[in-house]
């Protein structure tokens, strides 16, 4: 039985930032203060959500581009490749 049978719905963020409901559970996990999204197991989430603080404000994207429209920058521990070409393509006063 997949997730789209189950019943089960997952809350994501979408391309505006708003949450929305999916029958799909999402791709990528962000951090909602910090607006980072990574990999679902990303080592450095991981040991946030292990010392607790971080829950409060975990999000979840059902693809990369859906992070970075509503605003979001890459990991650059799970994503060094996607956090470097951010970097090169961000404006020098840009927020994120």
């Amino acid at each position: 039985m997949d997730a789209s049978t189950s019943g089960r719905v997952w809350k994501l963020l979408g391309a505006d930032g708003k949450p929305y409901d999916s029958t799909q559970p999402g791709m990528l996990g962000g951090h909602r203060r910090g607006r980072i999204y990574g990999r679902l197991d990303c080592p450095s989430a991981l040991r946030a959500i292990a010392r607790g603080g971080y829950l409060r404000d975990r999000v979840f994207f059902a693809n990369e581009r859906d992070a970075v429209a509503a605003g979001f920058r890459p990991c650059a521990v799970c994503l060094p490749d996607a956090h470097d070409r951010g970097k090169k393509t961000r404006q020098p006063n840009s927020p994120v």
